[in-house]
């Protein structure tokens, strides 16, 4: 026995045979407050006995007849599973003709040649001891009545065999059980087998009822063939009478089981440990039942209680032992035995009597985190006696919570029925029994529910496609979701064409075996919610099989064909086509269409025609492939049944008349031999028809015509069968010639500046010797009559259809000199021209001008420069110009409007607005109205505003041990950057001054200014009067002075360098951070020392820059200095 456990181990591999351990165990435990026992426990040995070794003699039995093998096996312990094999191992195939026994034996009901086997095995399989053990080999042998008559009629008698007739149909007759009825015991909670095997020929057909009442759904399965009922679980509801029936063709027997079923013992109410406090009553009860009724005994600490020492405090009463006043001698472990003949029951019940003060078991301060509109349950495990009762309190000054809304269970537990946001808090539980109080404290946290905000959707995708699912999830912010998604309730195939992200599932390639539910599920841990989607993998239908051809007719057949698989889209329609293999080999046409429903379809069939058909089956994917093609079909001969179409007549010379048709394709030609006689005749005269028969060709040349007659035509076609029906007449014309004469009367009537309409005589029929195609006129530009020049004439061409005798003529040039003439056409070209008629166009409005430029802004003035328009369309008379100022929120002042003379391109508008935009519209006129206008923005320079000089004031500064805190409050200019100097003490402090805004550094500005303007004066005049000094050539080189005033946004001046001197005004000035300085600007600027509003150093005294440029130096005056700071220099710059 293990130490400490009470297992107690027997080890049979080296401590004896197994046999010596055979017997009933059972386990005590007992300590000073009393003793338990165990279930009695029961060891065998397991057994797998050999098979008695018996002679089996051969079977020979006729076709027909019934047969049982029987199996017999050894008794072993457990009993072992029986299967039938051969010698080759395999299992020997079973139906319901050949099935096996729950007794094991082979049951036949008739028996047939293939039968017929030397080695049928029994064999049993011990699983317990892993062994197999193998009856001898049945040898069977199935023969007919003629068959055993000339093999064994010499050596057996008609005794020694089952009958020398032969076997005939015969009703079924039960093999097992035997007779009208039987009875079955088993046991509550065991599987119930019962089973009906009936011989007969034809093989029976077993069902099974349930004799008032009906079989249960969820528990009820059928085996070996339907020759075994099982139910599970079974219990005394379903006892009664089965009713197995057997029929065939012949007859139906029947036979009634009746089922019982006993119990062993089991609980109704089991003793459960009692403690009690001294002075207290309680009681034991033992409630079993069973079939039949369990017999009830009492034990005291393994002792019968009749035996047991005497307790004055207890008194039996059937099932339950009642305590009164019980001291605390009174405790000791009672057992309760209930048995019967199926079994029994032990159970161990610790009467416990002692005095405690409560103490609450359950940690303090335990946090429990709900989901809103769930049940919160508040554990409060307790322990004390006399039992303690038990309150709950929310909150520090909380009253008792009450049960009319709370829930409080008998073991403390407080239940929050529908937990609410506003239950999350703090809770007490308190217990209390008359020795003492115990307290504790509880925390509850609600959390929002998991939701799926956008749920997967049904989806149809084919095969082969992409299709995705989408799930959105929205949580409690303090929880962490997994999602996770399912197919079919089980993992995701591995594979890569499964995709997961953060919201979606993406499966590519979609194949059949992908078709079926996908679940999004989202976990927390706290709850979780899941959604569900189904995916239908469609595809083209799988091509139709099996066509066959039947009910074969000269003129139809009937063709039929099995559908293949509709890949889960219904077929709608399946499409029958034909191949001609002895006219068009290779190629199929449409036969015709019959419904997704129809399986077979009759087929009209044309003569002299070797068919062959396929079948194609669409739905709502599209067109599957086409099917095996059938066996061909071919029809007999016949004439034609038709004659050639499109049949014409049109000469190609003015003295032919070519006939052509559409000749009969193979299909058509209905026999061997096609051919077509041709006829014609004059429609207007008395001759014959005049006939002639021709290949299978599609055209014939009559010559010697007179030009354009009409012809009545006709084309029927005959193979060597015979004739086509009498063909239809056509009319038709020999061939046309050239109009002789061209139209007369022409005139023109001009509409507007760019409409004329032309008119006309129409010319006489017999002229024209053709089809009337329509009158074509042909015009061109002479010359512009404001414009003569000698560019190519280019002729523009319009076709008037039929015999109309006016036209327009669109899109004509305005204030220009046109040419027309007319001329009629038939189907072999045009006529003659009619003369030239000539005509004006009187003048038009002008296009826009070509373009439309603002030069040369000034502070009050813009300059206008302009191109005339590119097509005037007449005598330009004047422009017209309208302005209007817009202001900085886009809104349009008042428009002033100015005539300007036909031969200006250029004008300059004064006395405007400084810094203001205008919108200028200009346009010109001629004596028919004004053109388009064109319009163009422009904007008058910037008049000089005065630098605003930027105020730094309130500069504090807050030193700590390694960094300070510097802030300052700072006024206009809006932007600047900042440098902040600090020294360490004991140094000379210096402080950093951008010169570019001193007083004295502007006026030198100035007087710099001043005195080159005066040098520029002085060069100027010495110029003019012969002197040589470079500054125009200077001049060239660098911008106007004047329009490099101070900028108005980044302060920066423009400035001049002579010959001598090509510094700077302020070396090493720094370009601020968010400012470009260009080539050609000035190297200094008056922002080098701009302060931002509310700059400060960062606490760890860090910086934004560092300035590090170094100026040229001047004398120090005082304590001030203007010099950069070098980086060896005491002081230290910061920008």
């Amino acid at each position: 026995m293990n130490p400490g456990s009470g297992t107690l181990i027997i080890n049979i591999m080296s401590e004896g045979k197994a046999e010596t351990y055979e017997g009933v165990y059972q386990c005590t435990a007992r300590n000073e407050r009393g003793a338990a026992i165990s279930n009695n426990i029961v060891v065998r040995p397991s057994r797998s006995p050999l098979w008695t070794k018996e002679k089996l003699e051969p079977i020979i039995l006729q076709n027909g007849q019934h047969l049982v093998l029987s199996c017999r096996p050894p008794i072993g312990l457990p009993p072992p599973i029986i299967f039938w094999m051969d010698n080759s191992f395999q299992r020997l195939p079973q139906s319901e003709r050949v099935s096996q026994g729950l007794n094991g034996d082979l049951y036949f009901s008739n028996v047939l040649p293939e039968d017929t086997r030397e080695d049928y095995i029994c064999y049993a399989r011990f699983n317990h001891t892993q062994t197999i053990q193998q009856k001898q080999p049945i040898s069977v042998k199935v023969i007919s009545v003629d068959e055993l008559n000339d093999t064994i009629a010499a050596d057996l008698s008609d005794t020694e065999f089952y009958g020398a007739k032969p076997s005939r149909e015969r009703p079924p007759t039960f093999l097992t059980p035997e007779g009208n009825s039987s009875n079955k015991e088993e046991l509550r909670g065991n599987v119930l087998s019962l089973e009906c095997i009936a011989e007969g020929l034809p093989t029976p057909i077993i069902h099974w009822i349930k004799e008032d009442g009906t079989l249960p759904i969820n528990r009820t399965f059928y085996k070996n063939f339907r020759k075994t009922l099982q139910i599970i679980h079974v219990s005394e509801a379903d006892s009664g009478k089965y009713q197995c029936i057997a029929k065939n063709a012949l007859g139906v027997i029947h036979h009634t089981i009746s089922v019982t079923v006993k119990a062993a013992p089991y609980w109704i109410v089991a003793p459960r440990n009692l403690v009690l406090s001294p002075g207290e009553d309680g009681s034991l009860i033992c409630r079993p039942n069973g079939n039949p009724k369990p017999k009830i005994s009492w034990l005291t600490n393994g002792v019968p209680i009749e035996i047991a020492p005497d307790d004055p405090s207890r008194k039996i009463d059937g099932d339950t032992i009642i305590f009164s006043n019980v001291q605390e001698r009174s405790s000791a472990v009672y057992q309760c035995n209930a048995s019967n003949e199926y079994g029994y029951l032990l159970a161990n019940a610790f009467v416990n009597v002692l005095a405690e003060p409560p103490r609450i078991l359950t940690s303090a301060d335990t946090l429990y985190q709900v989901i809103a509109n769930r049940p919160a349950l508040l554990d409060c495990a307790f322990f004390g006696s006399p039992l303690p009762t038990i309150e709950w309190f929310k909150g520090a000054k909380g009253s008792a919570l009450r049960e009319d809304i709370y829930v409080l269970h008998e073991n403390g537990t407080l239940e929050i029925p529908v937990a609410q946001k506003d239950s999350t808090g703090t809770y007490t539980c308190v217990a209390r029994n008359k020795l003492g109080v115990a307290k504790n404290e509880v925390q509850l946290e609600i959390k929002d529910p998991t939701r799926i905000i956008k749920q997967p959707e049904y989806a149809v995708v084919q095969r082969g496609g992409t299709v995705s699912f989408e799930c959105k999830v929205k949580h409690d912010h303090t929880l962490i979701p997994t999602v996770m998604w399912l197919k079919d309730n089980g993992e995701l195939p591995d594979d890569g064409r499964f995709t997961v992200d953060k919201d979606h599932l993406v499966v590519a390639d979609v194949g059949d075996d992908d078709g079926g539910t996908y679940t999004c599920v989202a976990n927390t841990s706290l709850d979780s919610v899941s959604a569900s989607a189904v995916l239908s993998v469609v595809d083209v239908p799988n091509p139709p099989f099996d066509l066959e051809l039947t009910n074969h007719l000269d003129k139809s057949v009937q063709l039929s064909w099995t559908p293949g698989d509709d890949n889960n889209s219904p077929i709608t329609k399946f499409i029958i086509e034909y191949e001609d293999s002895m006219h068009e080999a290779g190629l199929w046409h449409h036969q015709t269409e019959v419904s997704g429903i129809q399986t077979t379809a009759q087929l009209n069939l044309s003569p002299f025609v070797n068919y062959s058909f396929r079948v194609v089956a669409v739905n709502s994917i599209g067109r599957s492939v086409p099917s095996q093609v059938s066996e061909h079909y071919l029809t007999k001969a016949a004439e034609p049944d038709k004659n050639p179409t499109t049949v014409e007549g049109l000469g190609s010379e003015p003295d032919n008349l070519v006939i052509t048709w559409k000749p009969l394709n193979g299909f058509e030609s209905n026999g061997p031999g096609l051919q077509y006689k041709v006829s014609w005749r004059q429609k207007d005269g008395d001759d014959e028809w005049t006939s002639v028969v021709v290949a299978n060709v599609s055209k014939y040349i009559v010559s010697g015509t007179p030009t354009f007659v009409p012809y009545l035509i006709k084309v029927q076609a005959l193979n060597d069968v015979g004739f086509a029906p009498e063909p239809a007449v056509v009319t038709g014309h020999s061939g046309e010639d050239l109009p002789m004469v061209a139209p007369g009367n022409v005139h023109v009537n001009v509409v507007n500046s760019t409409l004329a309409e032309v008119h006309w005589d129409p010319v006489p029929l017999k002229s024209i010797r053709g089809h009337l195609q329509g009158y074509r006129i042909y015009y061109w530009k002479a010359q512009n009559l404001s414009k003569r020049s000698k560019r190519h004439i280019e002729k523009k061409i319009l076709t008037f259809q039929g015999s109309k005798t006016h036209g327009m003529l669109p899109g004509l040039e305005p204030f220009s000199h046109y040419r027309v003439n007319v001329r009629v056409v038939n189907g072999k070209g045009e006529g003659p021209a009619s003369p030239d008629k000539v005509f004006n166009t009187p003048e038009g409005v002008p296009s826009a001008p070509s373009s439309l430029k603002i030069v040369n802004p000034t502070l009050d003035s813009l300059t206008l420069e302009w191109e005339p328009p590119g097509h005037p369309n007449g005598i330009l008379t004047e422009y017209t110009l309208k302005y209007q100022p817009i202001n900085s929120t886009h809104e349009l002042g008042p428009l002033v409007d100015l005539k300007i003379p036909a031969n200006k391109t250029r004008w300059t508008l004064k006395n405007l607005n400084f810094s203001t935009r205008y919108k200028f519209y200009f346009y010109a006129q001629t004596a028919a109205g004004s053109g388009s206008q064109i319009t163009e923005e422009g904007v008058t320079t910037v008049d000089e505003v005065q630098a605003v000089k930027p105020r730094v004031r309130n500069l504090t500064a807050t030193a700590a041990e390694t960094s300070a805190n510097i802030s300052w409050k700072y006024e206009r200019p809006e932007h600047g950057n900042f440098y902040v100097e600090y020294s360490v003490a004991g140094t000379m402090a210096s402080r950093q001054v951008d010169i570019a805004t001193q007083g004295w550094f502007i006026g030198l500005m100035c007087a710099v200014a001043l005195l080159i303007l005066i040098l520029l004066i002085v060069c100027f005049i010495r110029r003019n009067k012969g002197g040589k000094y470079p500054v125009k050539e200077k001049e060239d080189a660098h911008a106007d002075p004047e329009i490099q005033p101070m900028k108005e946004d980044d302060g920066t001046f423009g400035e001049y360098s002579d010959a001598e001197d090509h510094k700077p005004l302020k070396k090493g000035s720094r370009t601020p951070s968010d400012r470009t300085v260009k080539k050609e600007d000035s190297d200094d600027s008056l922002v080098d020392y701009g302060e931002g509003v509310n700059g400060q150093f960062n606490e760890d005294g860090s910086f934004i820059g560092q300035y590090s440029g170094k100026k040229e130096k001047e004398p120090a005056e005082g304590n001030e200095s203007s010099e950069a700071p070098s980086p060896v220099n005491a002081m230290n710059s910061f920008v």
